[in-house]
């Protein structure tokens, strides 16, 4: 038998194809196909700098194996393979993740420092269908809407975008994500890879029981996708991948406690998540609390119709940065203003927590969580990886 190696592997159920480990990787190890996005046994030398980039955690998966698996094997999967089998017990042969050297121990745990970690799914979450359509296969959509959220004269162009996928049956969840490709070529000549957006209407859709789903989309000054995203016409074909990810999804439990911190256009899978609630309360509390930043009123993505949820439904805690003659204000200083209330639910087994927006807010939403947790006697780091291991904390950031 030859000797037992450890090979790094990406979780196609989880991963969502955005494709920033591979634009990551300093020694092009991280491939992709028309499915897969993939771990070159022969070129990966664990430098872990893909580690902390990825959005989801699926990137952070591990092997022992006696024969690699190769690109083309990986390429066909849909879900990761058991940890092979060398024997019996007593062979000799430790099979096991703590098995790693530990230098490998020291490179994770320093990889680990800036991620958001693995996550798993919520245990009543429905099960959410991925990657039925590839950048091989796409869907193809008819733009229905394009609207400007954000005022005239803001700092930032935010569209709401509604496809519709006609007779293609695209079903998504609260939560999920889809990729759009962007007509033309990159300056290699290659087609341009899908970019990925937050789906930000529920399951039944946009339209409720209409096969369309709607979209939060910022324009991004250099942007390929976004501004082609948000220069749409009414009628506009558009080629579409997904859905994509199977973690950051909602709880099909209507007495779950929902603490939603983002921000920008982070907001769109909790606008998601409410209209969820709105449309199945049935006269029910929400539970459903919201910490929302942005820079001003105008720049910040459905401030008009957020205003008219009621607070029965949604706790709103709008926060803005950059008022005139007011100082600055960010989500993780509401956080602390409303510590009773985020400390009762750090301490309620049926709280879920859902991050979501630019990577810069994370660490100052962790330092937040960590102060709440200590007035309450609580170990942050011992409360994250508890919920996080079931299923109740999650990190999208970009």
């Amino acid at each position: 038998m030859s000797q037992p190696q450890k090979q790094h592997l990406i979780d196609p159920e989880i991963c969502i194809r955005c494709y920033t480990c591979e634009m990551t990787c300093p020694v092009e190890a991280i491939v992709h196909d028309d499915s897969n996005v993939v771990v070159d046994f022969d070129k990966c030398n664990f430098c872990m700098d893909c580690i902390p980039v990825c959005p989801t955690g699926s990137i952070d998966e591990w092997r022992v194996v006696e024969t690699p698996y190769s690109v083309e094997d990986q390429f066909s999967w849909m879900e990761l393979p058991e940890q092979q089998d060398f024997g019996p017990a007593g062979s000799g042969v430790d099979t096991s993740i703590e098995a790693l050297d530990e230098q490998m121990a020291a490179l994770l745990a320093e990889a680990h420092s800036g991620a958001g970690g693995k996550s798993k799914a919520p245990a009543s979450a429905s099960k959410p269908s991925v990657n039925l359509y590839t950048i091989g296969k796409p869907a193809e959509a008819t733009v229905q809407g394009n609207y400007q959220l954000t005022a005239e004269g803001a700092d930032s162009d935010v569209r709401h975008i509604i496809l519709d996928f006609d007779g293609h049956p695209f079903p998504v969840l609260e939560g999920q994500s889809i990729g759009i490709i962007p007509p033309g070529t990159d300056d290699n000549g290659k087609p341009h890879l899908p970019r990925l957006y937050s789906v930000s209407s529920p399951r039944d859709g946009e339209r409720p029981n209409y096969n369309n789903l709607s979209l939060t989309v910022k324009r991004e000054p250099n942007g390929v996708c976004s501004n082609y995203v948000c220069d749409l016409k009414v009628g506009d074909k558009v080629q579409v991948t997904g859905p994509f990810g199977a973690t950051f999804l909602m709880p099909d439990d209507p007495d779950a406690k929902l603490l939603m911190i983002c921000t920008g256009t982070g907001s769109a899978p909790f606008r998601a998540f409410t209209m969820r609630r709105q449309r199945n309360a049935a006269g029910r509390s929400g539970g459903m609390t919201l910490f929302f930043g942005a820079r001003t009123p105008q720049s910040l993505p459905y401030f008009g119709p957020l205003k008219k949820v009621p607070e029965t439904m949604l706790r709103k805690h709008l926060v803005f940065s950059r008022i005139e003659g007011e100082p600055k204000q960010y989500v993780q200083d509401k956080l602390r203003e409303e510590a009773a209330t985020v400390g009762d639910l750090l301490k309620d087994p049926n709280a879920y927590i859902y991050i979501c927006g630019l990577r810069s807010m994370e660490e100052g939403v962790e330092s937040a969580f960590a102060d709440i947790a200590r007035r309450n006697g609580l170990n942050w780091t011992d409360v994250r990886n508890g919920m996080r291991e079931e299923g109740r904390y999650h990190v999208e950031t970009y």
